[in-house]
């Protein structure tokens, strides 16, 4: 027998849309002893009562309840118990007939009788009858607030016909020959409930080996193979803008196929209700599951498609880093070709950066707090640009970015002794370095400034306007003797991940080269576009001075910038 999956009513009714009777939940449910007893407090019951009651009659899905067939009308119940539970309770307490299924227990004997007493003297006796009892008075007060006592009959009725005609549970039926601990373990540990394809695989395997015999076993290869390559952390990075951390898969998405599903299912991004994509998509597995699968291997053949060449995985991976989803792209493409797509997707980005060429010559600001994203997206695209293959978008989700002064014209922010020390020893390291027979009378009395200084550091000596008025020096000598203000406009920035951007604050750019350059030989991942900074890539031939930042490094960088970025600037 292979996996058995379609939905049930609680209650025996009518469809108010097929007008064909429901079917309900009936028989016996065991409950063996490798599962805890029942727990849930009054959040999770007033959660499901408040569930019901929004859904206003629309069909509504509850989480699945996952049962083995123990014979005729008995089922051991490896997942729902809190559910089928809460559900039985709310029976009993609108008393509009017998539950049609009843719980058993394998070593609880008397949470069965329990469950039909609900003694409030022995509810302190039990730690299941104390959750039982407390869930059942919650539901008697849910039903006397949620209106009036005066409309509670109302409310009964009204429950009671969407329980009979439109809430469903999803009935998972695993085969007899499935171990039911360990899949009670998966489902319980951490709390993984099925996925949406999880289910959906359900069905459609079902349906194929009805319909097509053989070829279930061809399809569950695919379906295999399609989430091997989700789970490269490169093709998810490009596809979802998220890293895959430590082989796990996303809050978003239980297996990463799940985001195929949801771009067919045309899932919101938000404010979905639990299994639409499932619910949207179940008639298609079930109908003609063949040509329904065949999307599902057209989608994830043109995801590889984009993945692979490189024009469209660096544009398609910026939009997707800049929040745009799947789907989205996905609409985009629709009935396309090459060219008009590969226009649409230059015509998002534009819409994206929404920025002026001539905005870059100073508009764009560093420190207004509105510009900061903007300024991080024209690094990034220019980082993606600089590139001849394609870029490496798992290395940039995985981390946290930041716009960096790549030339700091002052040393303001620092205010502790133990700031001042390090400072003072980076930057007479860089000094040292810069040392040449053309500057010693002007370096060597600085460094012998600097020396005198560090004893001092820690003491009344040496106080704030001290090291102001000796880091002046310092910046001054480092910039190649010309004093200027702070430069705030993109030809001073540069994209470094959160934590370089924390060892390089406040430096000079002869020691952020320095720190940059032994990362890089380090291993660490330095943007394109940032090396070639560090590395003067951009400065002009006749003017090259690898020591110093100046007006000519920043006129050629900003020059290059606009170049690269044309086509994406208003």
């Amino acid at each position: 027998m292979s996996y058995k999956l379609e939905y049930r009513t609680i209650c025996f009714g009518v469809d108010s849309a097929s007008r064909l009777p429901t079917q309900g939940i009936e028989g016996t449910f065991f409950i063996p002893s490798y599962q805890r007893g029942y727990r849930w407090t009054a959040d999770e019951v007033t959660k499901l009562l408040d569930d019901i009651w929004e859904s206003a009659g629309q069909r509504y899905s509850l989480q699945p309840i996952v049962v083995k067939s123990l014979g005729t009308g008995a089922w051991e119940l490896i997942d729902g118990q809190q559910r089928l539970t809460t559900l039985w309770l709310l029976l009993r307490f609108m008393n509009k007939g017998e539950p049609r299924y009843h719980l058993e227990y394998q070593t609880r004997a008397g949470s069965q009788a329990y469950l039909r007493e609900l003694d409030a003297a022995q509810a302190e006796e039990n730690i299941d009858y104390f959750h039982m009892h407390q869930a059942y008075a919650t539901i008697a007060g849910w039903f006397a607030n949620k209106m009036g006592l005066q409309y509670q009959q109302f409310l009964v009725d009204e429950m009671f016909r969407f329980l009979s005609t439109s809430v469903r549970i999803i009935w998972y039926e695993v085969p007899e020959n499935e171990e039911p601990i360990p899949l009670f373990t998966r489902l319980n540990q951490g709390r993984i409930p099925l996925t949406d394809a999880e289910l959906l695989k359900a069905v459609l395997l079902s349906k194929v080996q009805e319909k097509h015999p053989g070829r279930e076993t061809e399809i569950a290869a695919q379906w295999d193979g399609i989430e091997r390559d989700l789970q490269r952390p490169d093709v998810w990075a490009f596809v979802t803008g998220q890293a895959a951390a430590q082989g796990r898969v996303t809050l978003q998405h239980g297996t990463r196929i799940d985001l195929l599903f949801d771009t067919l299912a045309k899932k919101p991004a938000t404010g979905a209700p639990a299994y639409h994509t499932f619910d949207q998509l179940r008639p298609q597995a079930e109908g003609d599951s063949l040509a329904f699968w065949a999307k599902v291997e057209a989608l994830h053949a043109q995801i590889l498609g984009w993945f692979e060449e490189p024009l469209w995985h660096n544009k398609i991976g910026f939009l997707v880093t800049c929040g745009l989803s799947l789907q989205a792209i996905f609409d985009l493409a629709q009935g396309q070709g090459k060219k008009a797509f590969d226009n649409a997707l230059t015509s998002r980005i534009k819409a994206t950066l929404n920025t002026r060429a001539d905005d870059l010559d100073g508009t764009l600001h560093y420190e207004n707090s509105s510009h900061k994203v903007t300024l991080q997206r024209l690094l990034l695209l220019f980082n993606i640009e600089v590139r001849r293959d394609r870029f490496p978008f798992k290395e940039h989700v995985g981390a946290t970015w930041s716009l960096e002064h790549i030339h700091a014209q002052n040393a303001q922010d620092l205010i502790r002794a133990e700031q001042w020390e390090t400072w003072l020893a980076e930057h007479r390291q860089a000094l040292s370095d810069i040392r040449a027979t053309g500057n010693m009378a002007a370096i060597d009395p600085l460094l012998a400034d600097i020396n005198a200084a560090t004893p001092h550091l820690h003491t009344k000596q040496f106080g704030l306007e001290e090291f102001k008025a000796l880091a002046g020096r310092v910046l001054v000598e480092l910039n190649d003797g010309v004093e200027e203000e702070a430069d705030h406009s993109i030809a001073n920035l540069a994209l470094l991940s959160l934590g370089a951007n924390a060892a390089l604050s406040n430096a000079v750019f002869e020691v952020k080269r320095s720190k940059v350059l032994a990362m890089d030989r380090r291993g660490d991942y330095i943007p394109a576009a940032t090396r070639n900074v560090f590395l003067k890539y951009y400065a002009p031939a006749d003017r090259l001075q690898p020591h110093f930042w100046g007006d000519a490094d920043k006129d050629a960088y900003l020059r290059e910038i606009k170049k690269k970025l044309a086509a994406y600037l208003q």
